[in-house]
């Protein structure tokens, strides 16, 4: 089935919660899909909040050469699945702006919470907790290409002097929802940020006009894709600029209900290989 008779010429799809399983794997069905898509000449896409090392090792799973969109659009890289050639390249990146990091360091702070940057590779920190600590045991199980570099600072300014340039998002991670809130109310008071929420204790800040969405539209003005060619594929607030810029959005049965109104259809459950349901659906 063909939405209008539209051959689609790109996938783009989340990650966490949607290509992968509870088990965070790739589910035979959901590769082999892919897999099938790529024979036609689709675009394949992962679009994720996650740090690029992370990304890129569940790209390399898929078996496929892709681009990925890291950090909710603040980085897209292509890298090979060919682990002998270094043939990973830059496609776009836009590096926090100073000043948002130094009111996140303030606001975070101000309520009590800790604040993480991450860059292409590297998380920093004031303190292993929650999410430095996610992946320093995602760390214990990956080879050093892998894992994610983790610096915990004594002093959160320290972070400006040693990655200035090179940080990519502010994350803030705690079960107080209601303190999420409030740094979410007050960060966004600057004007000159994008948030989003993959989680409800969990915030992620970027510069603004900095989405999944925009990366998406980076893409396909560089391979030459219609919107309307599009498929996106998400289950959360993060997801919603991709889902809306796509010709064909797509919501998992899973999704936030706030994406789903957004969206033109739903598909399965993550657990239930909705990104292959959707694929051979509209594509095979």
């Amino acid at each position: 089935m063909k939405k209008d008779g539209l051959e689609y010429k790109m996938v783009v799809t989340d990650m966490d919660y949607t290509l992968l399983n509870k088990e965070k794997k790739v589910s035979d069905r959901n590769r082999e899909a892919l897999k099938r898509a790529a024979d036609k000449g689709v675009h394949l896409v992962v679009a994720t909040g996650r740090i690029y090392t992370s990304a890129r090792l569940y790209a390399r799973l898929l078996g496929m050469s892709s681009p990925i969109i890291a950090s909710n659009g603040a980085i897209i890289r292509e890298a090979s699945i060919n682990n002998k050639e270094n043939t990973e390249r830059t496609i776009f990146k836009d590096a926090l702006n100073e000043k948002v990091i130094r009111e996140m360091i303030r606001l975070s702070h101000k309520y009590g919470l800790y604040c993480h940057f991450f860059t292409e590779n590297t998380i920093y920190s004031e303190k292993l907790v929650n999410v430095s600590l996610r992946y320093t045991e995602w760390n214990k199980y990956m080879g050093e290409e892998d894992q994610v570099r983790i610096k915990i600072v004594d002093d959160a300014e320290k972070i400006l002097e040693d990655a200035k340039s090179e940080v990519l998002k502010a994350v803030v991670s705690d079960e107080d929802e209601e303190k999420i809130q409030r740094l979410r109310d007050s960060i966004m008071e600057t004007g000159i940020v994008s948030v989003s929420q993959s989680m409800k204790h969990n915030l992620e800040v970027m510069n603004k006009g900095v989405t999944k969405g925009n990366a998406v539209r980076i893409l396909a003005q560089m391979y030459g894709i219609n919107r309307e060619e599009i498929i996106a594929i998400g289950d959360n607030e993060n997801d919603i600029s991709m889902i809306e810029y796509a010709g064909l959005g797509i919501a998992m049965g899973n999704a936030e209900e706030s994406l789903k109104r957004v969206a033109d259809h739903i598909t399965g459950d993550y657990q239930e290989d909705g990104v292959a349901e959707a694929i051979e659906q509209f594509i095979l």
